[in-house]
């Protein structure tokens, strides 16, 4: 079974964690199928805190694969925002 789940990185008092799919029965930081964004819980600005792939994600969610609890709760916050449609800087202009 495929399971997306996170992969701690970083150092000691300072890990960062990488957001990946990978088999279920593979150690925490074994190897992954594929990585799929990250998780920061050090950074103050809410909005950068998670990066995600989301047409990776969805892909990964619609063959199938599960997530674990935590990912689960970051995927509810911040997937939808990868949804929204960019606003362009230029101003629209009607002729």
């Amino acid at each position: 079974m495929v399971r997306i789940r996170l992969k701690k990185m970083g150092r000691k008092h300072r890990s960062f964690f990488r957001i990946v799919a990978t088999d279920a029965r593979m150690p925490r930081d074994g190897r992954v199928i594929e990585e799929l964004g990250t998780y920061d819980p050090l950074v103050q600005e809410d909005a950068k805190k998670v990066t995600l792939k989301p047409e990776r994600v969805r892909y990964w969610l619609s063959v199938g694969a599960q997530p674990t609890e935590k990912v689960k709760v970051l995927l509810e916050k911040y997937l939808p925002q990868y949804d929204k449609p960019k606003s362009s800087d230029s101003p629209v202009v009607n002729a």
